[in-house]
């Protein structure tokens, strides 16, 4: 390994000096972001928010300091559904439940898990990735529907938001730390061949974590009457219900129905294959599956659904190109190359197999507008809060699209057939750490 000399630094330090570029955009950053340094002034117009292809949707909400957009993305998408049955002018269905459960599954499988893998090497890589990625807030759409379908929904007023479901930070670092306790406390009672107690451990673990988290989020509704008023102003009250009555009378979509789509162009993930990632799914639940399509095909199911009025949940890489009061994400308003004199390109397999890039973000499409047969630009409904972009609303450039969205939840209807015919092919597994394992925060 060659080792970096004073000589080198001081030739660096020399040609750099006589840069009189270097010197503008040294001046120029000192004390602006970089990305406010490197705006394209030019292209700023084509992220105009006029789309051919529009949904009408619900006023923005807000995911706080939380990484539960993907809750906030699938929930946006069936509150419209309830919306439009009950004539209500705004509605938001209860993110703060759907984490609760959330939550809970997921301690269940890293305590499942965690015994399962027990009689592995402390440095095995998967279960490194296990205790390392512990529980999270970020998830998938398959692992949306699982709960769904399960503990059903419920509206926000019934649990509201708490200042913990809305700043989960301190509260996962305290479950994480249990749960790495509880990995190494399953490992000592396996040596000494105590394996009932291990199942002992695990209940009692499960039902203190129960506890925390009422306390943190509240306790979840079993029963609940809802009273609303719709657009004309009338009152009315639905008869007490479950969450599971709740979802199955008011919202009339089949979420089996539903298919997830990716476009990820890699070696390693042929197209027309499916795939599925491990340990993403529950003790009870389907697993996390895609479809993997090429660009042309994934984009067009898309276009397709939202020709028809259906939303789209959706997946990105939302941490590149990003004007956050703007309200848009768009690759060719940032120049870095020019002003740093640096090539920072990087293709879309390439940021996949280099980690470079990966879907961190779920949000919903609304819209998109097209020319001669084209697409141009993309609405996106983020949960980021009515005061980021246009009142929540963000537009996405093609070429951002092209390059930064990765994942695209379909009816089926919306398939062709032969895209239908590859449907319930044997899925390839991936590992845990694969990019498209990745949970949308």
């Amino acid at each position: 390994m060659e080792p970096i000399t004073f000589e080198k630094i001081a030739q660096w330090q020399k040609a750099y000096e006589q840069n009189q570029l270097q010197k503008v955009v040294r001046h120029a950053v000192y004390n602006n972001a970089l990305e406010q340094c490197v705006n394209v002034q030019e292209n700023m117009t084509k992220n105009q928010n006029h789309f051919s292809i529009e949904i009408e949707t619900l006023k923005a909400s807000n995911q706080l300091t939380s990484g539960r957009c993907w809750i906030f993305a699938g929930l946006n998408l069936l509150r419209e559904e309830i919306a439009k049955n009950l004539n209500l002018e705004q509605f938001e269905l209860s993110q703060n439940y759907m984490a609760f459960y959330d939550k809970l599954e997921k301690i269940n499988t890293f305590l499942e898990l965690a015994i399962a893998m027990s009689d592995k090497p402390i440095d095995d890589r998967t279960f490194v990735w296990l205790v390392t990625s512990g529980v999270q807030d970020g998830g998938q759409w398959d692992m949306f529907v699982n709960l769904v379908k399960k503990y059903g929904v419920i509206p926000k007023d019934m649990m509201p938001e708490t200042y913990q479901s809305s700043n989960t930070a301190t509260m996962n670092l305290l479950i994480n730390t249990r749960l790495r306790r509880f990995a190494q406390e399953v490992r000592n009672l396996r040596d000494l061949g105590k394996h009932e107690e291990i199942i002992s451990l695990k209940e009692e673990v499960l039902q203190k974590m129960y506890g925390f988290l009422c306390t943190c989020f509240g306790i979840p509704p079993k029963h609940f009457r809802f009273a609303y008023g719709d657009r004309k102003g009338k009152v009315h009250h639905l008869e007490e219900m479950t969450p599971q009555e709740f979802y199955q009378n008011q919202i009339r979509l089949s979420l089996d129905d539903y298919v997830s789509l990716i476009h990820a162009p890699t070696k390693d993930k042929p197209f027309y294959e499916v795939f599925q990632v491990k340990y993403l799914d529950r003790a009870d639940g389907s697993s996390v599956r895609y479809l993997n399509l090429p660009l042309d095909e994934f984009k067009q199911a898309i276009i397709t659904q939202l020709k028809d009025g259906k939303l789209v949940w959706f997946g990105s890489d939302c941490n590149s190109f990003q004007d956050h009061q703007g309200g848009f994400w768009d690759d060719m308003s940032f120049d870095y190359g020019s002003a740093f004199e640096i090539d920072f390109m990087i293709d879309k397999e390439t940021a996949l197999d280099m980690r470079d890039s990966t879907m961190n973000h779920a949000m919903v499409l609304s819209g998109v507008d097209i020319l001669d047969e084209k697409s141009l630009k993309w609405k996106i409904e983020n949960s980021w809060g009515d005061t980021s972009g246009k009142n929540g609303y963000f537009v996405a450039s093609d070429t951002w699209f092209d390059r930064y969205v990765y994942q695209a939840v379909i009816h089926k209807q919306y398939l062709t057939a032969d895209q239908q015919s590859v449907l319930n092919k044997e899925p390839k597994l991936l590992e845990p750490w694969d990019p498209m394992g990745t949970l949308a925060q």
